[in-house]
């Protein structure tokens, strides 16, 4: 604590008041101050070999010798900021660890097998509150599970007008779950040297995607259709699994081309309609700021055990830009009712029309 702020943190006890001389996590600034503590600390080392969440730090290296390096590093900054690492909590020089649920390791991340184990082995849901417990815990790993959040919408309708109501749809989608944890796939580690690969895909329940790399998935992405867009058409539920699987991974994909699949044939031409509502405006607006080859992948083919055996090697020389807007103006020069007025316009002020960029 800072000195002089020792005060803010008193509790009163039958024995009397008592005051922290260190930050305890309870106060409502802790994690956020705690954080950016760690974050300046190891500033130079983030990113590099040495990954921190609060007080779990992981470090990451090719070698052997070049761990024992990055340890050294470590331990002397901290030594420097006189902060103190558990013996019993640490790990040293392992292939694999447990690092915030997740079993790390070179070959990518999977899911913890006791947290798996609690999932499989949880009793048939009773009340509102087991309910909202199953789910909080199943959510932790919907990364690995394709169309989630489509598989626990009979889950989740349980929880809604506060009436626990368990009926044979939401039992089904209870054992379902359980068995995807069983079978959920080992996720890679991204590589930025490699093409990413967007798959993608929609229902009237709810839309779905997938990232991979040379028939790897890296995670899983999907989301329960509520209100309006249930009465989306079929192109505007394509279309808007797209755009929320770019937005989820923006990350990965804003400064890299990459390759889109979906299976509605006229997404193909997302840059060539010729009339757009605001709704579609708006979205491809967003993805002009993306580069990327989108393809066509029929409904059969675009199941993720097949869409993530494609390769696309060879497409990372194509540039292909979805460039909205500006297709628009280029079509004014041959449409038939405006060229003669895009015409007149580009050389100044024509009867009431003037072209300018906002």
């Amino acid at each position: 604590m800072h000195p002089g702020d020792e005060w803010k943190t008193a509790f009163k006890t039958r024995n009397g008041l008592y005051e922290w001389l260190v930050m305890p996590f309870g106060l409502s600034n802790a994690p956020s101050t705690f954080m950016r503590l760690m974050n300046h600390v190891l500033k130079a080392f983030i990113s590099k070999f040495l990954v921190v969440y609060f007080d779990d730090i992981l470090i990451y290296s090719t070698s052997v010798e070049e761990h024992l390096e990055h340890f050294r590093d470590l331990f002397k900054v901290l030594r420097e900021q006189r902060l103190y690492a558990n013996l019993k909590k640490c790990h040293f020089l392992t292939n694999s660890d447990n690092f915030l649920g997740y079993i790390v390791s070179q070959e990518g991340i999977c899911m913890d097998p006791s947290k798996v184990e609690a999932i499989v082995n949880w009793p048939t849901l009773r009340s509102l509150q087991e309910v909202r417990s199953f789910h909080g815990l199943a959510s932790l790993y919907r990364r690995f599970i394709a169309g989630f959040s489509t598989l626990v919408a009979p889950i989740t309708e349980c929880l809604k007008g506060g009436v626990f109501k368990w009926d044979e749809a939401a039992q089904k989608s209870f054992e379902l779950i359980k068995k995807k944890m069983t079978e959920a796939p080992l996720l890679a580690l991204p590589d930025f040297e490699k093409v990413f690969e967007v798959c993608c895909d929609a229902s009237n329940v709810g839309i779905g995607a997938v990232l991979s790399q040379e028939g790897k998935p890296l995670a899983f992405f999907s989301e329960k259709l509520n209100g309006p867009r249930r009465n989306y058409s079929t192109y505007d539920k394509e279309f808007y699994a797209i755009v929320q699987a770019l937005a989820n991974w923006r990350h990965y994909l804003i400064s890299k081309e990459f390759v889109l699949f979906s299976d509605h044939e006229a997404l193909k031409y997302i840059n060539g309609q010729h009339k757009l509502n605001n709704r579609h405006a708006k979205w491809v607006e967003f993805l002009q700021a993306y580069t990327f080859v989108i393809k066509h992948k029929s409904g059969t083919q675009n199941q993720v055990a097949d869409a993530l055996s494609r390769r696309c090697g060879l497409l990372s020389s194509m540039q292909v830009k979805v460039l909205g807007f500006e297709i628009i103006k280029e079509l004014y020069e041959e449409d038939v009712d405006f060229s003669k007025t895009w015409h007149e316009c580009s050389k100044g002020l024509w009867k009431d029309f003037l072209v300018h960029d906002d």
